[in-house]
């Protein structure tokens, strides 16, 4: 564990309980008294590591009695799963975003490696970079190209 840094430890754990579990509730401040970081470390996590984009759905509740409910998200199958990230893509997506689609189609074995690391290429930041304001369009469009191209292997 000394290569891995504080986000990747709080990571780990959460996904190691999402493994027996389909939801968990956790506290903040108790999340942060456990693993001796401020409570902004636990937020960081979750709001970079469990998105939508990576299969998961995070409700939270503030307040006294508060807390923040991870949930993996399950879809029925292959066409729904590409229907839901393409609804999520939307008009543009950021680079960040794209690459954690294709990591989820890659994890979900929808894409060999050599096929996701294809993707991206195509995708990146000095590619798109011509197309100025609109790189975000054009990435959502190649992006959801690629996925209605999956229905049909």
């Amino acid at each position: 564990m000394q290569n891995q840094n504080m986000s990747d430890i709080i990571e780990a754990y959460l996904k190691q309980v999402l493994t027996a579990h389909e939801q968990i509730e956790i506290r903040r401040s108790e999340m942060a008294n456990q693993f001796n970081c401020v409570p902004s470390q636990i937020n960081y996590v979750i709001n970079t590591r469990f998105t939508i984009q990576q299969g998961y759905l995070v409700e939270s509740k503030r307040g006294g009695g508060g807390y923040i409910r991870i949930i993996k998200v399950k879809l029925l199958d292959k066409a729904e799963m590409l229907d839901a990230m393409i609804q999520i893509i939307g008009d543009k997506i950021s680079q960040k975003d794209a690459y954690s689609i294709v990591q989820k189609l890659y994890e979900d074995d929808m894409l060999t490696k050599r096929e996701a690391t294809l993707i991206l290429s195509a995708m990146e930041k000095p590619v798109l970079t011509l197309c100025g304001k609109l790189e975000n369009e054009l990435r959502a469009q190649i992006l959801i190209a690629f996925l209605n191209n999956l229905r049909y292997e």
